[in-house]
Formats: structure tokens, sequence, C-alpha cells
């Protein structure tokens, strides 16, 4: 038996920046904590090999909880992808203005024209990180390293279609709703979100306490 581990050469950086664009501020300076969900989200893309060549998982997820509320998949790491994992977590989440900080890396796709306006048609605020440096964007890399080091590295697909499949159990069906976390009190996601609920609810005037593990026992 061996322990699973982050393979090296999953640590280099899949970045490319647009050297003309502007990128947002970084209003996150790497402070992932949230005290509520839909305040702060975090998104980034990696790649995921198959036998009919690498494909790309763009992810957004929220620092609240750790849930991942957005994703697509694509044979192409460009702007339609990560609009696609945009606009799936505004959906999910029913977001209103005013609400999200969404942080990234410097990607060039995060930095498109394209990207930049859909951000403000939803209301949502832009915060960027610097390139090449994992730690601006800790908490989306941490994801990945959990997503390739649990299923990915375990795991060979023929095709993209079986990819994705597998990627949708892992995601919606185990990672969200059963897959618990030490910094969320050994919860899951779903579960932390659902203990925050029943805490507003009963306390509407406390703001955004933190949930109690036992009250989603």
């Amino acid at each position: 038996m061996q322990g699973a581990f982050l393979r090296k050469k999953w640590r280099t950086s899949s970045t490319r920046q647009n050297q003309a664009a502007t990128p947002a501020p970084d209003l996150v300076n790497r402070d992932f904590t949230a005290p509520a969900p839909n305040q702060l989200w975090v998104a980034d893309a990696t790649p995921i090999p198959c036998g009919q060549g690498v494909f790309w998982l763009a992810a957004v997820r929220d620092a609240f909880s750790n849930r991942i509320v957005g994703w697509r998949c694509s044979d192409r790491c460009d702007t339609d992808l990560i609009l696609g994992a945009l606009e799936y977590a505004v959906w999910s989440r029913g977001i209103r203005d005013g609400q999200v900080v969404h942080h990234s890396d410097r990607g060039s796709n995060y930095t498109s024209l394209r990207f930049g306006q859909r951000l403000d048609d939803h209301g949502i605020l832009a915060s960027m990180g610097s390139i090449g440096d994992s730690y601006d964007n800790a908490l989306m890399e941490n994801f990945f390293s959990t997503l390739k080091t649990e299923l990915v590295y375990r795991t060979s697909w023929r095709t993209r279609d079986e990819a994705e499949n597998a990627l949708f159990a892992y995601i919606d069906g185990w990672y969200n709703t059963e897959r618990i976390q030490a910094r969320l009190g050994w919860l899951s996601p779903d579960e932390y979100e659902a203990a925050w609920h029943v805490q507003t609810d009963d306390h509407p005037a406390a703001d955004a306490a933190e949930p109690d593990p036992a009250a989603a026992r």
C-alpha cells in the first residue's frame, strides 16, 4: 500500500497571461475566508488526462463552505469554458447584484473582455492574484490537488465522456454532499451550509455565525 500524494508533474502552472490585459486588483490577499455563502468565490481551470487526450475542467468554489458551486468541462481551455462554470455557479446559487467577489489568477481567459463583462452583468466583483503563484489562489489549488489525489491518479478513462461522468459523480455525488473536511468541523460542504442556514433561520439577527457541527447531525 502507498499513500496518495500530489505528483510533481501536476505542480506546473498552466496559466497563460495576456500582457495587454489589465488585471483586476487583488481583493483577497490570500484570506480565503467568508462569513456566509456567496460572498467569496475562487475559480480556476486544470487539465484532466484521458485516452482521447487532455481536456479541461473549470470550477468555481465557495470560500465559506468549500462547496463547488459551478463547473464545466471542455477539450479547450478557452473563455467559453470558464464562462460555463461561472454561469453554472450563478444559476445554482441564485446570485443577486453586489453579493460576490470572484477571485482567480491572471490567466488570459479571466482577464478577457467577455468574462469581465459577464461578471459586470451579474454584479460580481472581480479579484485576481498574481500569475504563477499558487498561494494567491490556494483554496482552488487545494481542491484540484484533492481531486487528482482521490480520483484522477487512481483512474484511467478512454474517452472524455467517461472522464466527465466520473467528475460529475465525484463533485456532485461525493465531494459536495459526503466528503467531510476538518476545516468544516468534519462536515461535508452541504452539511456545513445546512447547519449555517439552520442557525441563521433560528437567529436572524446573528451576523453570519459559525455553524455548530451538531446542528447538521
